[in-house]
C-alpha cells in the first residue's frame, strides 16, 4: 500500500486540516503510485506562516557563518544521497537518471556556495562628506520568504531560491508542485538532519491555485520567488503590487540556436540534440527554435533529423533512455495540440508528431520544418519536445527572429566568427547568451534569469541571489560632538 505523507509545519510533520490527498504516480508508468501528499487550504499556510514567523526571530540572529556551517552539512548529506535522490526524482517526474544526478549536483554546488557566503555578505564602508563621521551599509534579512516552485527540477531550482535565502537570514515557506512533492519531502528532511532549526522550515503541499495562492496573498509573507508559467506569473505580479511584496518571477522562454553557414556543424548538431530534447523539452531554458542559415540548412535538418529519431525513448532508469516521458497526460495532451496547430499554419513534420505504444506519458522527439517566424509555434511556449526549424540569410535576420518574440531568457549562437560572437553578445536580446553551446546549461554561481515576459529583472542564485533575499541598511556614525548637515555645512 502507498504511504501518505504529511506537511512539515510548526516543527511536525502534520496531516492537513483538509484530510484530502492527491496521488502522485510516475509519468514512465502511471500505475506506479509514489504516495498520497497533502491537499492543503488556506489554514494549513497560516499555520506554517505563523510558525516561520516564530523561526525568523531566533534564525535572524544566528551568525551568517553559522548560517552557513549548516548549509554546508546539507551539501555533505546531499552528496552522500545524490544516487537515492536522483532514482526518486526520475521515478517522481521523469527525466533520465544522468539529468536528476545533474539536478542534484547543482543543489550541492548551491549549498556550498551559500556556506561560502555565510563569510562574504558584504556591505560597503564609504567616505563621508563631513569630517568625524562614518558612513557604511550592511545586509541584512528581511522575514519569511515564500517560494512556489515547478517540477522540472525537483531539487534544483527549490534550493537555489532556498539556500541564499536561509544564508541571508529568512525563514521560509515552500510550497512545490504538486507532481513533484516527494523530492521536496526529501530535501526537507536533509534539512533537518542537518541542524536546520525546525521553524525555519515549512513543507506545505497542494495545489498552486489553492495553497499557492494563499502563500503569495499572505500578508506576512513580504517575499515572494516564483518560477512557472508567465500567465500565472503575472497573476502572482498583481498580488505582490498590490501587497507592496518583494517579487522575483522566473516565467517562461522562446530560446533560439542561430547555426551560421561556418559552424561547426557536429558541435551544432549535439548541442540542439541536448537543447531541444533533455528533459523532454520540459525547461524554460530548452532550443525550441533552431534558426539555420539557408546555406546549411537542407544538410543539417537530415543530419538531425537522423540523429533525433534514433534517440531512445523510455523509462528514464534505464540505462540507454535518452529521452524521458513528459510529467503527465495534460502536458502531453498540450504538445500533441501544438503539433496539430503547427502543420495547419504549414510546417512539416520532419520527424516525430506521434505518441509511442507504450505505457507512459510519453511523446516522440519532433522537428517541424517550413516554420515562420510569425507561426504561433515559432512564437508560444510549448514545453515538450518539439522544435521548430526556422530558415534564415543573414546574421541581422537571424538576431531580428530571436528578438522577435515575446520572451527572452536563453540564446545561443554557434560561428567560428570571432566578430558574430561579440555582437550576438551584445545584439542578442536575452538573459543569458552562449556562443558554441546550446541553450540550456546554466552554472549555479552566476546570476540565472531573463527580460521581458520572461521575468521581472531580479536575477536567480549566483551573487544577485543574495541581494533580492536581503535588504541593504545604511548606517550612519557621527563623532564630531557637533550637530552636522550634510549637503548644507559641507557645501555652503
Amino acid at each position: 500500500m502507498a504511504r501518505t505523507f504529511k506537511n512539515f509545519i510548526g516543527g511536525e510533520w502534520v496531516a492537513p486540516a483538509t484530510a484530502a490527498y492527491f496521488e502522485n504516480r510516475n509519468p514512465a508508468n502511471p500505475k506506479d503510485l509514489i504516495g498520497r501528499f497533502p491537499d492543503s487550504d488556506e489554514r494549513d499556510i497560516n499555520r506554517a506562516v505563523a510558525s516561520a514567523r516564530r523561526g525568523f526571530e531566533r534564525w535572524s540572529r544566528t551568525p551568517a557563518p553559522a548560517r552557513g556551517d549548516i548549509l554546508r552539512q546539507v551539501g555533505d548529506l546531499l552528496v552522500e544521497r545524490k544516487d537515492a535522490l536522483a532514482d526518486a526524482m526520475t521515478r517522481e517526474m521523469g527525466k533520465v537518471i544522468a539529468e536528476t544526478r545533474g539536478d542534484v549536483q547543482e543543489a550541492i554546488d548551491t549549498a556550498y556556495y551559500a556556506a561560502s557566503e555565510g563569510r562574504r555578505l558584504f556591505g560597503h564602508v564609504v567616505p563621508s562628506e563631513l569630517r568625524k563621521k562614518w558612513a557604511m551599509s550592511y545586509r541584512r534579512p528581511i522575514g519569511v520568504v515564500g517560494l512556489v516552485t515547478p517540477f522540472n527540477f525537483p531539487l534544483a531550482i527549490p534550493t537555489w531560491k532556498m539556500f541564499p535565502a536561509l544564508l541571508c537570514g529568512n525563514s521560509v515557506v515552500l510550497k512545490p508542485s504538486e507532481d513533484v512533492p516527494h523530492t521536496a519531502t526529501l530535501l526537507v528532511e536533509i534539512l533537518l538532519e542537518a541542524g536546520l532549526p525546525p521553524e525555519v522550515i515549512q513543507l506545505v503541499h497542494g495545489r498552486g491555485e489553492v495553497a499557492g495562492k494563499a502563500l503569495v496573498e499572505h500578508p506576512d509573507v513580504p517575499v515572494i520567488s516564483f518560477t512557472g508559467s508567465t500567465t500565472t506569473g503575472a497573476l502572482v505580479g498583481e498580488t505582490c503590487g498590490r501587497m507592496h511584496k518583494r517579487l522575483s518571477l522566473e516565467m517562461g522562454g522562446k530560446n533560439a540556436m542561430i547555426v551560421m553557414d561556418d559552424a561547426d556543424l557536429d558541435l551544432a548538431l549535439d548541442g540542439v540534440l541536448w537543447g531541444a530534447f533533455g528533459t523532454t523539452g520540459q525547461r524554460c531554458t530548452a532550443t525550441s527554435r533552431l534558426l539555420l542559415h539557408r546555406k546549411i540548412h537542407d544538410r543539417f535538418v537530415r543530419k538531425l533529423a537522423d540523429a533525433a529519431d534514433r534517440l531512445v525513448i523510455g523509462d528514464g532508469r534505464a540505462p540507454r533512455t535518452q529521452v524521458g516521458p513528459l510529467v503527465h497526460e495534460a502536458s502531453r495532451q498540450n504538445v500533441e495540440r501544438y503539433v496539430e496547430i503547427g502543420v495547419e499554419e504549414g510546417a512539416e513534420i520532419v520527424i516525430g508528431g506521434s505518441k509511442p505504444r507504450r505505457p507512459g506519458w510519453f511523446y516522440r522527439p519532433t522537428i517541424l520544418t517550413g516554420v515562420s517566424s510569425r507561426h504561433r509555434v515559432a512564437q508560444e511556449e510549448i514545453f515538450g519536445p518539439v522544435l521548430s526549424v526556422i530558415r534564415f540569410s543573414t546574421f541581422d535576420e537571424a538576431v531580428r527572429i530571436n528578438n522577435g518574440v515575446k520572451y527572452g531568457l536563453s540564446s545561443s549562437l554557434y560561428t567560428r566568427d570571432v566578430n558574430l560572437a561579440f555582437r550576438a553578445l551584445e545584439e542578442l536580446d536575452n538573459g543569458i547568451t552562449y556562443v558554441n553551446a546550446p541553450t540550456i546549461g546554466a552554472e549555479a554561481h552566476l546570476p540565472f534569469g531573463g527580460i521581458k515576459q520572461t521575468g521581472n529583472g531580479h536575477r536567480e542564485v549566483g551573487w544577485e541571489g543574495y541581494d533580492f533575499f536581503s535588504e541593504t541598511k545604511v548606517c550612519y556614525v557621527d563623532y564630531s560632538g557637533t550637530l552636522q548637515r550634510a549637503q548644507i555645512d559641507n557645501y555652503d
